[in-house]
């Protein structure tokens, strides 16, 4: 099951909005109050799926920083109290963030074996980045600029947003093609059973078509990496990016948390093999590897 738990936070929620939402309408349809599922205009339903295929995105999206202090139990940094470590995380973060040209964001370290880190929040003024303690543990200075530098990165290319819409257009795409369906098996049952079938069909669809659909995010968050990367060598260097990543290389096999399933699309790196690469946030690292090395 543990492939379950990567598919992550941000599709978990859209799933249960969607669910949520299928419901609602179906029971509401139901009592003949919103759109209909048989002879609904076409305009209308694509209009309507628009509309709260968004919803769930939108709601991962500004929980997001709150979610990920939670789930992963980060301790924000208050410079004021600050322990000699937590302060060297953070006057990092903050020159980095000068050079972006980024408002200061929140930095956290959260108690984790794994080597890792991760940036999230609803945009560039209301953002998180956090690093594991094991990542503090087992990378030098050199590398933590890199780390660093990739998920502030991340922040000054607006990710985050992008991945929302995309999520957004996933999610519309899904529930409409399961409406459709659900009216089409719906119409060839006995009227007396039309309603729970189209119910039933409606609510499976909506969470299959969305799991199938965050292939798609995948691979835009596969994409999404290779210009964090970049703009991780321009801020650090090109030599912080590239010790980063070959010292991530050579942990792999390294510890994971299960509670960092949930973020793996905003990590530094995360791993899949098989079919399951199809649903993986980060590409290999031997080609980021390449990327930046060939790249000018």
């Amino acid at each position: 099951m543990t492939w379950i738990k990567r598919i992550g936070f941000f599709l978990l929620t859209n799933i249960l909005v969607m669910t949520t939402v299928s419901i609602a309408t179906n029971v509401l349809a139901y009592f003949g109050i919103g759109i209909q599922a048989f002879g609904v205009n076409l305009t209308q339903l694509v209009v309507f799926c628009l509309m709260w295929g968004m919803a769930g995105s939108l709601i991962s999206l500004f929980l997001s920083k709150y979610m990920a202090k939670w789930t992963m139990g980060v301790k924000t940094i208050d410079p004021k109290n600050a322990s000699s470590t937590e302060m060297e995380v953070y006057r990092r973060v903050q020159s980095l963030a000068q050079r972006a040209h980024l408002p200061m964001p929140e930095v956290g370290i959260y108690e984790s074996p794994e080597v890792n880190a991760f940036a999230t929040g609803p945009s560039k003024s209301s953002s998180l980045v956090a690093v594991s303690t094991g990542l503090l543990a087992r990378m030098n200075a050199q590398e933590l600029e890199g780390v660093l530098a990739h998920e502030l990165s991340h922040i000054a290319n607006g990710d985050m947003v992008t991945l929302t819409l995309i999520q957004g257009v996933v999610n519309s795409f899904a529930m409409f093609f399961s409406r459709i369906i659900a009216m089409l098996v719906a119409n060839a049952v006995k009227e007396e059973m039309a309603y729970i079938v189209r119910f039933v069909v409606t609510i499976v669809l909506d969470i299959v078509f969305s799991i199938l659909g965050s292939i798609a995010v995948a691979y835009f968050s596969r994409k999404r990496e290779f210009r964090a990367d970049a703009g991780a060598a321009k801020l650090a260097g090109r030599e912080s990016m590239v010790a980063a990543l070959e010292s991530l290389r050579t942990m792999v096999g390294q510890p994971e948390d299960e509670r960092g399933a949930a973020l793996a699309s905003l990590k530094i790196s995360s791993s899949k093999g098989g079919f399951m690469s199809l649903f993986a946030t980060h590409p290999p690292l031997e080609e980021r590897i390449l990327a930046l090395k060939s790249s000018r």
